[in-house]
């Protein structure tokens, strides 16, 4: 089969399509062929190693977090798949490899396939989704008529977090830029920040959570958005010593990230608020609950371009820009 990938970590490190081998089945897994893959910025970071401390991949590395596809053949502990099914999914850490005809993914983490969807659009939602709802259902256990806070809201987990937000019955501010303003308020914001033009440190208060997927200035910033008691959530980090132990990392890396997090876990204690970093993990059973919310209309995709499979570097390229409004998808079959 053909695969996108890198053979070593790196930021020069551009990728390229070659001849893999088909992936061999274990019991509890199911091969799927891919129709379409989603780009993430995750995909972006691990190829220049990035998160080769927590996620030591072995190279050569197939590419892709997102999957969106048909069932070819299924593993003899099998149960809820069988060939001919369409289905989705985000394979389990270590299991990556999207960015191929075909994939092997464990029937836990895999969900059929919104029916109202295209493969397209199916491929752009389960690594931003299960992001969203593993922290605001999950972590925050957000609540109707609660404030939450979600940064960069035309971005993929941004855009699929405001409408789950809303769903939940939350209040929901975001930022974004001048151009998206009407697309994320369209999306169910009730409060959007220019970040062009504004400070949202400045014009946000009492908040309950806070969704970061920025940096380290927009992480402590969001300190002062939060009332006393609410909760500060990062998917960009700092790692914390409760996620080193969920990953059962070694004991000199839990060190290196009690030392990294450190800071903002003392300022957060300090202004009586809770930080929680989280990694997003393969769900099929949460990203069954999703497909239901999508099939009811309560979540739409955003899906900003499609690449062909022989453009896969160039829509890695674009995805590290930072520009992409929503998902951008790669079309393999």
């Amino acid at each position: 089969m053909k695969a996108f990938i890198i053979d070593r970590y790196g930021k020069k490190e551009v990728g390229r399509i070659a001849e893999a081998r088909e992936p061999e089945l274990q019991d509890d897994d199911v091969l799927v062929q891919v129709h379409a893959a989603g780009v993430n910025m995750l995909d972006v970071k691990i190829r220049s190693g990035a998160f080769k401390l927590v996620l030591p991949y072995r190279m050569p590395l197939v590419l892709g977090h997102d999957v969106a596809g048909t069932v070819v053949r299924v593993g003899p502990g099998v149960r809820k798949f069988e060939p001919g099914d369409e289905v989705y999914a985000r394979p389990d850490d270590f299991r990556i490899g999207t960015f191929a005809e075909y994939i092997a993914v464990r029937e836990g983490s895999l969900a059929h396939k919104p029916a109202n969807l295209s493969m397209e659009e199916a491929a752009s939602i389960p690594l931003v989704a299960l992001t969203a709802w593993q922290v605001l259902v999950e972590t925050a256990k957000l609540k109707k008529g609660q404030k939450v806070f979600i940064q960069a809201g035309s971005g993929g987990v941004g855009s699929i977090a405001i409408q789950l937000a809303r769903h939940l019955g939350a209040f929901v501010a975001t930022t974004t830029s001048t151009s998206n303003l009407g697309w994320v308020k369209a999306l169910g914001a009730d409060v959007v920040i220019d970040y062009k033009k504004q400070d949202f440190a400045t014009e946000l208060r009492d908040y309950d959570v806070v969704l970061n997927s920025l940096g380290s200035d927009e992480l402590e910033k969001s300190l002062r958005v939060l009332k006393p008691g609410g909760h500060l959530i990062s998917i960009s980090g700092p790692p914390t010593p409760a996620f080193a132990v969920d990953q059962k990392l070694a004991w000199p890396l839990k060190q290196v990230l009690r030392l990294v997090s450190h800071g903002i876990r003392k300022k957060a204690k300090r202004s009586g608020i809770h930080y929680t970093f989280v990694f997003m993990r393969a769900s099929g059973s949460q990203l069954g609950e999703i497909s239901s919310l999508i099939e009811s209309g309560a979540i739409k995709p955003a899906v900003d371009r499609i690449f062909p499979f022989d453009s896969v570097a160039d829509a890695l390229a674009y995805v590290e820009t930072g520009r992409a409004k929503g998902k951008v998808i790669i079309k393999v079959k």
